[in-house]
């Protein structure tokens, strides 16, 4: 799915945090594992006093809403990310004195060499136009012993049956696999001497069909399914119901490389 990972489609899609949000709330409302993905993810990081944290492509910034709370004393947060739509929504949803904002870009890190002691990268480096060149700004920034936390999807979750159920709208079976969770650890050996693959248990149990319609139509043009008519895919979704739920796999995790 070359088109998932165009700079345009991509720039169209995170130009500001509405289709994400779309996308967020479906997890939030039907996912079986009751326990938030945001939480989840903040459990695996190993924060310490007086740390120098980044995170790229921060998106709208929301886990970090408690900033203040989470961050231990002394360490501070630059959130980045190369959407100037993005950092404004993040600049709303963070008020903390232990976090900072700056527009940039994973392939061309504005920072000198080892400068921070965590970077974080989390649902987004599968969208990197050059996953290599991302990776080794990555390491440049990052302190000997420091650690790089990578959440990213699977090929065997929502987006599999997304592409299957759009299928005969002319979307390819041809997933975007350039950092998932079965390739990226080879991608992150390239770069880094450990690397520990923690996986998360879920689901999606949807009760609600014009949820799901939204979440699809959020991502049509990524998926090159723009033609879709909403009024013939809620047939063929409420065809796919069993007892007035449609089950979905989910396949997520988060690398820690160091």
């Amino acid at each position: 799915m070359e088109k998932l990972n165009s700079a345009e489609n991509v720039r169209e899609q995170y130009g500001n945090a509405e289709k994400l949000n779309i996308r967020i709330a479906l997890h939030q409302r039907y996912s079986t594992n009751q326990q938030p993905f945001a939480e989840w993810i903040y459990r695996q990081y190993e924060l310490k006093e007086n740390q120098r944290v980044l995170e790229v492509g921060c998106g709208d910034g929301s886990m970090w809403q408690s900033a203040d709370r989470m961050l231990p004393s002394g360490t501070t947060l630059l959130l980045t990310d190369f959407s100037a739509g993005m950092l404004e929504s993040a600049r709303k949803n963070v008020k903390s004195e232990k976090v900072s904002f700056l527009q940039a870009d994973i392939q061309a890190l504005p920072f000198s060499d080892d400068a921070f002691d965590i970077v974080i990268g989390n649902m987004m480096l599968y969208h990197v136009p050059d996953l290599h060149k991302g990776l080794m700004e990555v390491r440049r920034v990052l302190k000997k012993g420091g650690l790089f936390y990578a959440a990213t999807y699977g090929e065997n979750g929502i987006t599999s049956f997304l592409q299957e159920l759009l299928e005969d709208y002319g979307v390819s079976r041809d997933m975007n696999r350039t950092f998932t969770l079965q390739n990226g650890r080879d991608a992150l050996l390239k770069h880094f001497d450990h690397v520990e693959l923690r996986m998360r248990e879920d689901a999606l149990a949807i009760t609600e069909v014009e949820d799901l319609l939204d979440y699809i139509f959020s991502l049509t043009a990524m998926m090159g399914a723009e033609n879709v008519e909403r009024d013939e895919l809620r047939q063929v979704l409420l065809s796919r119901q069993k007892d007035g739920v449609i089950h979905i796999p989910k396949e997520y995790g988060i690398f820690v490389a160091k």
